[in-house]
């Protein structure tokens, strides 16, 4: 049997407590794909300049791709909306059982739109390509708990959606996933909306495309690194190449990396079978207070980050902040400023680098919004900043705090923050991993390394594929693409540069501009990234964007893309 794609939207009013179906336009479907494009598409229709994200006007979209839950690799689903941390565009993923059963659940529908705010706490039900909001009881549980109160596949949020932290996930698979970067568990948390809950078995199909491609993938370099490693192997990787971000951006690199990286993960992960091993499933670590899985952010930002070596400590920190629905790098960043602000008398806190529990303590009081400090911080450095004053002490772009990866020690990755549509992320570009390995770039290389990867990226967060399948899809889905009947009317690079034009296009009209393509006060002086070359490279990278030198994108490429019916 054919295998088509979805070509379908349910739409769900929360205050109205009503869901329709309605089909996806065919143009949108050609020119945007699904995940990140398609989602964009909505929520610039959806939305109105200045719209409030925390507010019921804002939309929130969990979206599949097309391909969801046949090519190899872990199901992803993208979180789109808009930023309640940043203001931005923002498209959030997590991968797991989840968007798998979610894509059985949903049927001939790529997606959930979700507008208006329920008037108490509900939860989302989807079961056999239809939807239902019904009132929960599970508000104020975190997020494992929530997921064992229900009977299905969960996405939900902790306290901190709840309390409508800025940064706060939103959680999947009993908190092993979350769609983690710039608060989509802060618009679920003001919508009143505690979890969705999916029951349905994942799309089958296409199983000798499958198995080809994943003799492909087993074949592949990149399947040696994820099986060896994962993303916890981040840490030693930026730690050899200078790029490690420590005690609050006060230093790049630590003492002993073994302590909290690879090392550490292959004698303390349960369930190995191979000592030399770890498979990304097997990623587990047993604690005093439980079984935890740590990530690569979670050594980064709540272990270098904090100047915490010990490797339990930093575990059960990332457990926490899963558990609570914390953001790891925005959370480790607000401890690191409060640390520094501390220590300079502008704020009144006794905490210290190298302190597990006052770090524990604060990021509790951060998901609960307790006292002024916790209530500050829940809404990010910058807002701690404003209020209590420093502002240069932990970088940020877009108010979002950047990754472990120092733009000191690999230039290439301050373009990167810059020009994110998200805010400070690495997840749009990752220019460092070829930088390391190839010298010194011109500012000219960096702009169309950079430009191509954001573009690349686009086309499969649309796909939403498994970023660590993605390398054996060397023509970026084409061929995938062509086997479910969907037919971009571009080729796909294309169509991801017109993706991130029009994420531009919706970040401009909510008033962003060069002035927010910034390099962060702490990056930059003598020992630091030059203004000049961060400047070049910006002014490189307008000009093969085609956008202005304000960063604005221009009608000539607007109607080279197909992008003219936007205003």
């Amino acid at each position: 049997m054919a295998v088509i794609a979805p070509n379908r939207l349910l739409r769900v009013d929360l205050r109205r407590r009503t869901v329709t179906s309605e089909r996806v336009p065919e143009r949108w479907l050609r020119q945007y794909i699904g995940g990140k494009g398609l989602g964009a598409r909505y929520l610039y229709e959806e939305l109105e300049p200045g719209t409030d994200p925390l507010g019921p006007e804002n939309a929130l979209l969990f979206m599949l791709g097309p391909l969801t839950g046949l090519v190899p690799g872990d199901a992803r689903y993208a979180a789109v909306t808009k930023s309640p941390l940043t203001g931005t565009f923002l498209d959030s993923y997590a991968g797991g059982e989840f968007p798998a059963v979610l894509a059985g659940a949903l049927d001939e529908h790529i997606g959930l739109l979700i507008e208006g705010a329920a008037s108490e706490p509900v939860r989302i039900d989807v079961e056999s390509g239809e939807a239902s909001v019904v009132p929960t009881d599970s508000w104020g549980e975190e997020t494992v708990a929530t997921a064992r109160h229900y009977d299905g596949s969960v996405a939900c949020i902790g306290p901190a959606g709840e309390n409508r932290v800025a940064y706060a996930t939103i959680a999947s698979d009993a908190g092993e996933h979350h769609a983690g970067r710039g608060g989509a568990g802060a618009v679920m948390g003001a919508k009143r909306l505690k979890a969705v809950v999916a029951r349905g078995d994942p799309p089958t199909g296409l199983e000798t495309l499958r198995e080809r491609y994943e003799r492909r993938y087993e074949t592949d370099t990149a399947t040696d690194w994820h099986r060896a490693s994962g993303t916890v192997e981040s840490i030693d990787f930026a730690d050899a190449v200078g790029a490690l971000a420590a005690e609050g951006w006060q230093r790049r690199g630590v003492e002993d990396v073994d302590t909290l990286g690879i090392e550490a993960i292959r004698e303390r992960a349960t369930g190995r079978e191979r000592p030399d091993e770890v498979s990304p499933g097997d990623f587990r670590v047993e604690t005093e207070s439980g079984e935890h899985v740590p990530r690569g952010g979670t050594a980064m930002s709540l272990g270098a980050g904090l100047g915490i070596d010990e490797f339990d400590a930093v575990v059960e920190l990332g457990g926490l902040c899963d558990e609570l629905g914390l953001d790891l790098i925005d959370a480790g960043s607000a401890v690191a400023w409060t640390i520094r602000a501390s220590d300079r008398g502008i704020v009144d806190r006794e905490i210290e680098f190298g302190d597990p529990n006052g770090a524990r303590e604060l990021l509790g009081e951060i998901a609960l919004r307790e006292a002024a400090l916790g209530d500050a911080l829940a809404d990010g450095v910058d807002a701690a900043a404003e209020r209590f004053g420093g502002g240069e002490l932990v970088p940020t772009v877009k108010a979002m705090a950047l990754p472990g990866y120092d733009p000191r020690g690999a230039q290439s990755m301050a373009l990167a923050y810059a020009t994110s549509d998200r805010g400070a992320c690495h997840r749009r570009a990752l220019p460092i991993e070829r930088e390391a390995f190839a010298g010194d770039w011109t500012p000219q290389r960096v702009a169309r390394e950079v430009a191509v990867e954001q573009d690349r990226r686009s086309v499969l967060w649309s796909l939403v594929i498994d970023e660590f399948v993605a390398p054996v899809f060397d023509d970026l889905g084409a061929e995938w693409l062509a086997a479910v009947g969907v037919a971009p009317d571009t080729d796909l690079r294309t169509v991801g540069e017109r993706i991130w034009t029009l994420t531009r296009l919706f970040n401009v009209r909510e008033g962003f501009g060069r002035t927010d393509d910034v390099l962060p006060q702490p990056l930059a002086g003598p020992e630091g990234v030059d203004r000049d070359s961060f400047e070049s490279m910006l002014d490189h990278y307008y000009d093969l964007r085609e956008w202005t030198a304000d960063g604005q994108p221009t009608r000539s490429l607007l109607d080279r893309l197909d992008l003219s019916d936007i205003h």
